[in-house]
């Protein structure tokens, strides 16, 4: 199917949407003959197209917006149909997919018009962890309508949507909010088929499971040699995370933000995991503020809806400076112990190198709870790198040696012989097996399946107080 789709003219590119979206002849609507009160032009749908259908023969709820009908504008009745079609998809545990695509509320509704977004944001917010929740933004969202986009789970959107709040010049480039990003209409709604799935319609059911092509058993040589031995030389994560998991199953999250981090979605041996990995890449794999907040929002909504986590460890700790520390580095990065911490599904982690100091301890690390700790060879678990810790540590040893250059390498050099191994936080407990790389897709798959039939609660609470 063409780009005509979004090409067409606007009484029809609702239905075109739809139709690329849904598996053929699935669509039924919902309330097609709502209209908006003080309008007597009655524009078709009264400007949203809202129904349910299958995608992959599985059942989902969708709304359109048609940017045609009152030039875009958002009213009190489409607002009210939005909010009743979210309402049974909570009711019938159905995933939303929903179309942005408005100016806003419509002003000549006055204060009428003010309930549409309400509603719609209040149903978002009941559905919130309850079922999978997509946004894609066709065209433009903003105003209360891009906070309702923000609400989502997933954000998909073209590279020529705007989504502001104010001004339209500050409606592109939001690579903290969008999710996924397509060039063209259909990228976007295969996009969408492709994202859902890997979830499940509900909170109550597991993500989908797919029958596996790949041998469970593979190894893969290359990882033995893929960390550098010089600890200062960097390595691409991906590789990793390509050679470990299904073959063609890596779905990468948010590339375009904090890539220091990689987040996405794949399957081990036919089941769905979501992946955290730090990227050793692009500023070594610190934490910062945006990959703290990336981690935390992904981490809880694999959580949310029954979708096991594993973690790859290569941190030298937190990025520091005035900026990140003004800017609440330590209120940010406490979300990702919270969202680990908070975790019911099945955790692993692998130490592939660095995990140092505070980093160790968020990221899935094991008095967090995290129900498997693994490390290769090449990993340095420590409060400190070596050569931090004989600055602090020898300060004044070094002052007064004859030679400081040679007495700091040998100092180096024995830390990192006596602490620089993982076999002591092994013989610790605080990593359960030291694995050989080649190795690891088998190990995590048997791991998974060990875990598959976890069952944990927490406490009984309204709800935590997470450091938002």
């Amino acid at each position: 199917m063409s780009q005509l789709i979004f090409d067409a003219p606007q009484e029809r590119r609702v239905q075109k949407q739809l139709t690329h979206l849904l598996d053929e002849g699935t669509f039924y609507e919902f309330a097609p003959f709502l209209t908006r009160r003080l309008d007597q032009k009655n524009p078709p749908s009264d400007g949203v197209v809202a129904g349910f259908g299958k995608i992959d023969g599985r059942r989902v709820a969708v709304f359109a917006q048609d940017a045609g009908a009152e030039n875009g504008t958002f009213s009190e009745m489409g607002g009210q149909k939005i909010g009743q079609l979210l309402e049974r998809a909570r009711e019938g545990g159905l995933p939303v997919i929903g179309l942005y695509d408005s100016t806003g509320p419509c002003p000549k509704e006055g204060i009428y018009a003010l309930t549409a977004p309400a509603e719609l944001i209040w149903q978002q917010t009941q559905n919130s962890g309850l079922v999978p929740q997509i946004a894609i933004v066709t065209g433009s969202a903003s105003g209360a309508l891009a906070i309702s986009v923000g609400l989502a789970d997933f954000v998909i959107a073209l590279e020529s949507a705007q989504v502001h709040l104010e001004s339209e010049r500050q409606g592109q480039d939001k690579p903290d909010l969008i999710h996924l990003i397509a060039t063209t209409g259909e990228e976007a709604l295969d996009l969408a088929r492709r994202l859902l799935s890997y979830l499940p319609p509900n909170n109550l059911e597991s993500p989908p499971y797919a029958a596996p092509a790949d041998d469970p058993h593979r190894a893969e040589a290359g990882l033995d040699t893929l960390v550098p031995d010089d600890p200062a030389l960097p390595y691409d994560m991906r590789a990793a995370l390509e050679a470990v998991f299904d073959q063609g199953s890596f779905f990468e999250i948010q590339a375009r933000f904090a890539p220091n981090v990689i987040i996405g979605l794949a399957r081990l041996h036919g089941a769905v995991v979501g992946i955290v990995a730090q990227q050793p890449l692009v500023l070594a794999g610190v934490l910062d503020i945006d990959a703290s907040d990336k981690i935390a929002r992904f981490v809880r909504t694999c959580d949310a809806f029954n979708i096991p986590l594993v973690t790859f460890v290569d941190s030298p700790g937190f990025l520091p400076g005035v900026a990140q520390e003004h800017g609440g580095i330590i209120r940010h990065g406490a979300k990702i112990v919270y969202a680990y911490s908070e975790a019911t599904v099945p955790k692993i982690s692998l130490v592939t190198r660095k995990a140092y100091g505070g980093a160790y301890i968020v990221m899935s690390s094991k008095y967090t709870h995290t129900d498997l700790c693994l490390a290769w060879p090449s990993a340095e678990i420590a409060v400190l790198g070596a050569e931090g810790a004989v600055d602090i540590l020898y300060r004044r040893q070094l002052k007064k040696a004859a030679d400081p250059q040679t007495e700091r390498a040998r100092l180096v050099a024995e830390f990192s012989e006596k602490f620089g191994s993982p076999f002591r936080p092994a013989a610790s407990g605080h990593i359960d097996d030291v694995i050989r790389p080649s190795q690891t897709r088998p190990r995590l798959i048997a791991a998974l399946e060990t875990l598959r039939d976890k069952r944990a609660t927490g406490p009984r609470k309204k709800h935590g107080n997470m450091p938002v």
